[in-house]
């Protein structure tokens, strides 16, 4: 095959390369077959670019194609781009070089890399050659083995911290900066890693999920501590506890890194961003779901960015802005990738559709009640989980009577007017529920609901009890969304300390007070974590009532955080919330997320209030799988436009 190579950058001339040695390698074996290689700098081969491949910037190579069996094309190199790569990699320019002709020869008869299966054939070719030619692969480590773990180890420990540090954005800290700073930090460390197989990334993604999980979950645990005869059983549980939590996290949070595996540039934003919010749609039910955190919450402190859930919700704003944080890191790598730059300000296009929709959310919201809407008063008892803890029945009946003297107590007391509704938190009742009556609504002569086990058909509930003022039980709401280990054993096999049986799920109740009907949909707990968990199709309560008891997590960040995903609901459905929280945080949560009245952590009181602004948002609307597949669309429309303009 003849070669023809062209020095248009004399600098080429030191570097003594065998040009016609390494085409020859890569070119078909045809008597007579021809190939013009040309030798230039950056400026030359961007004319080249903006003028042919409407890119307005340099590369390292540019292949012509004539598609002629004999006078096959053009290749154009540049020097500085080889070289800087060349530095980048660790490897000579000349190796580099190599690369870059056989790249160019493979284009040449046909070979591509815009589709993954396509550059999959393209780089095994490629690999082949440069054996045959003494080079090492280019998409492999290619540092000898003891530089190689230590670099390992380097970016492990690297990616771990930034794991741990990416739990910094939510409450109780609220550094929002730190979290996006920190994924893309870890999107930058992967990413520039030498490619590898979707197994190998997963190993190297690993540190960054396991870390991230045991950071932002490990407060969960702290609740085999609560009450001391608990611990003595359960303490052994503590260390299979954290090594599950880091396992659990590597396996959820490694995916959007590996499935950038066979993703370049401007394509890997929407691939990196479209498979985040995949998993987070997907841990709102793969076994049992526990979306908790999406990185939408972040924004929580920035009223009009988080106000954009109201029209696509946590999952889409966490596409928005995992979108953002790898367009910021794939420029930084690339000041010149124009597609790069387009990506990126396609998310920033979205932000600002969103911050404009969560401006009208916050109109929305932004409605004084008026006295025709019913005073509720929230108590939260602030009673430890081990004042609760009864160790006889005797002990357990005078425990249980001087609790609902307590409770009565409270719920009577306040400085303002007479309450029309009194909300007691989850698992406040004392007693369990066997019938209709309930006279601890008629001694305070007013409407109550509150928290307690009940008993019907042989199985024992979870229940959120509403009950009037003439002491008659009007609904009981069973919790639909039992916790797995806490409420019962998944599998049968695993610890609980409950056995419990589940409700039907999500439905509206009323009930009379104030001026007149007041409709609200019940929540227990973390049932409220789930988006399009509680209020059914087509219907807007008045509010959300849920009652919890979070005194297993104390002042751990797991208790800020539960607050914060209540408001979170409250923004998504444009729903108000009246919280009752045992020891707290109980609070009235504005339809916008704001937080008007709360109590604190471990103080005893109440909460009077009144709720008003429920209305319908776009989210709620279409919901949350309709939200998915949009996002979806969207990610795959421009991972695909992306990668059609890949170099």
């Amino acid at each position: 095959m003849k070669v023809y190579v062209n020095y248009d950058d004399a600098r080429w001339r030191k570097y003594k390369i065998d040009f016609r040695r390494i085409a020859a390698a890569a070119g078909p074996r045809r008597p007579g077959a021809e190939v013009s290689i040309t030798l230039v700098d950056d400026a030359a081969i961007h004319r080249l670019n903006k003028e042919y491949r409407d890119m307005d910037r340099a590369t390292n190579v540019l292949s012509f194609e004539l598609g002629d069996e004999i006078l096959l094309g053009d290749i154009y190199i540049s020097l500085d781009t080889v070289a800087r790569e060349a530095a980048a990699a660790g490897i000579s320019v000349a190796e580099h070089t190599a690369h870059m002709v056989v790249h160019g020869m493979l284009h040449l008869q046909g070979y591509d890399h815009i589709r993954d299966d396509e550059a999959a054939v393209m780089e095994s070719r490629e690999v082949e050659i440069l054996k045959n030619l003494g080079i090492k692969n280019p998409y492999a480590d290619e540092a000898p083995a003891g530089a190689r773990g230590m670099r390992g180890w380097v970016r492990a420990l690297g990616l771990a911290l930034a794991g741990a540090a990416s739990s910094f954005g939510f409450a109780p800290f609220h550094l929002w900066p730190v979290t996006m700073l920190a994924i893309g930090a870890a999107y930058w460390i992967l990413t520039s890693a030498p490619r590898a197989g979707v197994a190998r990334t997963f190993m190297r993604a690993a540190p960054f999920g396991a870390a991230y999980g045991v950071a932002m979950f490990w407060w969960a645990l702290s609740s085999i501590y609560v009450v001391p005869e608990l611990a003595r059983q359960f303490a052994i549980w503590t260390v299979p506890g954290l090594l599950g939590l880091g396992l659990a996290g590597a396996l959820v949070f490694s995916i959007p890194f590996v499935a950038t595996t066979r993703a370049r540039g401007a394509a890997r934003i929407f691939v990196f961003a479209g498979v985040w919010s995949a998993v987070l749609w997907a841990r709102e039910w793969m076994f049992t779901g526990f979306p908790w955190n999406p990185i939408a919450n972040i924004m929580l402190p920035v009223p009009a960015v988080a106000n954009a859930m109201a029209l696509f919700g946590a999952l889409g704003l966490t596409f928005v802005l995992v979108g953002i944080i790898a367009g910021a890191v794939e420029i930084l790598r690339d000041k010149k990738c124009a597609m790069c730059w387009i990506s990126w300000f396609a998310f920033i296009l979205m932000l600002f559709g969103g911050g404009m929709y969560g401006r009208r959310n916050i109109y929305m919201s932004d409605v004084m009640p008026d006295s025709s809407v019913p005073l509720v008063r929230v108590v939260q008892p602030a009673t430890s989980q081990d004042q609760k803890m009864s160790y006889s029945r005797a002990d357990a009946v005078a425990r249980a009577e001087r609790n609902v003297r307590n409770l009565l107590a409270l719920g009577a007391g306040g400085d303002g007017a007479r309450p029309d509704l009194i909300v007691y938190p989850e698992t406040t009742y004392p007693f369990v529920i066997t019938d209709d009556d309930m006279p601890f609504s008629k001694i305070l002569d007013t409407n109550v609901i509150l928290g307690a086990t009940s008993y019907r058909d042989g199985r024992l509930y979870n229940s959120m009890i509403v009950a009037d003022r003439a002491g008659r039980v009007v609904h009981a709401y069973d919790k639909a969304h039992l916790v797995p280990f806490g409420e019962y054993g998944p599998l049968g096999i695993m610890p609980s300390p409950a056995n419990l049986a589940s409700g039907a799920g999500r439905v509206v109740l009323d009930i009379d007070a104030g001026a007149g009907r007041f409709v609200f949909a019940p929540a227990i707990c973390y049932e409220i974590i789930f988006s399009d968990s509680l209020i059914p199709d087509g219907v807007t309560p008045n509010a959300i009532i849920n009652i919890t008891n979070d005194t297993w997590f104390g002042r751990t960040p797991g208790t800020y955080q539960h607050l914060d995903m209540v408001r979170r609901y409250a923004i998504e459905s444009g729903v108000p919330v009246i919280r009752a929280n045992y020891s707290g945080i109980s609070a009235f949560v504005a339809p916008d997320g704001r937080v008007p009245s709360m109590l604190p952590v471990g103080r005893t009181g109440v909460l009077d209030g009144r709720v008003n602004g429920a209305h319908m948002t776009a989210y709620r609307a279409l919901g949350r799988d309709a939200w998915i597949l949009i996002i979806l669309i969207i990610a795959s429309v421009g991972a695909a436009v992306a990668a059609r303009h890949r170099d």
